[in-house]
């Protein structure tokens, strides 16, 4: 009789992971760049004496894991992995700034400062922070936090090295803008009285056919156990293995980037026992 076709792993296709409670699928992970299973278990040894080998061995405790390294961060991965869903919005035609809110002091949105809201020019809003400084009772100096996306709409610079991209000047309900960068202020009602050293901020979206936004790191955050689909690459002969883990568990996330490379993040996920059942995974084969 001859010897049977060896069995091969090539690639890695899918991850998969679902809830546990009603089987429904989270998403799925398509850019991987590696996944493997392992049970690692101790062996307990009996040692003692002049003896360099062991008298007995037994079994002590395995450990097992699903780790994974992957190129995208679909919205599970903040779920299951950063405790706390993403909130994914609608296309935003016309860009979104958000309220100004006074950081230090509270003379900047004031009824003697400016409103709490931005003006927008859509087609100049740049994704960023700004941060709004007092320098004297009728001024503010604009900051933004990056040159990320100036080149968006017209050429955004910075004036200096403190990241300065403009200076207002405010009086009772007159508008004063920062035009390379879509923004228009407006004065408070009353005669503008700012408090030198005051600063207020706020957050900047573009026009844009995509934005989430996640707060991680709440206390009520929470992370589910889920059971997991792992499929590898369909081989040239048509075989498909496919890894089923029961139940897992996973705290901790990462959010990876290279120079000139796409971001790649790795995590590992721990395996726990199933008593329904029965085990902690299932493996399946077809060719």
């Amino acid at each position: 009789m001859a010897l049977s076709q060896v069995r091969t792993v090539f690639g890695v296709h899918s991850i998969t992971p679902y809830d546990r409670t009603n089987g429904v699928p989270y998403g799925m992970a398509r850019v991987l760049q590696g996944s493997t299973f392992t049970m690692e278990g101790d062996i307990i040894e009996l040692k003692g004496g002049s003896n360099r080998f062991s008298w007995a061995a037994e079994d002590g405790d395995i450990n097992a894991e699903l780790a994974f390294s992957m190129s995208e961060y679909p919205n599970w991965l903040f779920t299951l992995f950063g405790g706390k869903a993403p909130t994914t919005g609608s296309a935003e035609t016309s860009g979104n700034v958000t309220t100004i809110t006074n950081k230090k002091g509270t003379s900047i949105v004031a009824a003697t400062g400016i409103l709490a809201t931005a003006t927008p020019t859509a087609a100049n809003l740049k994704m960023g922070r700004y941060v709004l400084v007092a320098t004297s009772s009728t001024v503010l100096d604009v900051y933004c936090l990056s040159d990320v996306d100036f080149a968006r709409g017209t050429l955004g610079e910075f004036l200096d090295d403190s990241l300065k991209v403009g200076s207002l000047t405010i009086s009772t309900g007159a508008t004063d803008d920062v035009a390379d960068h879509g923004l228009v202020f407006t004065g408070g009602a009353s005669a503008t009285a700012f408090v030198v050293g005051d600063t207020a901020t706020f957050d900047v979206r573009p026009i844009n056919s995509f934005n989430r936004v996640v707060s991680i790191g709440g206390i009520s955050d929470v992370f589910p156990e889920f059971g997991c689909m792992v499929y590898g690459q369909r081989s040239g002969s048509g075989a498909i293995q496919e890894i089923e883990v029961y139940r897992m568990k996973n705290l901790g996330l990462s959010l990876g980037a290279e120079r000139k490379a796409f971001g790649q993040s790795e995590y590992t996920a721990k395996a726990i026992y199933d008593s329904v059942k029965n085990g902690i995974c299932r493996y399946r084969e077809v060719e």
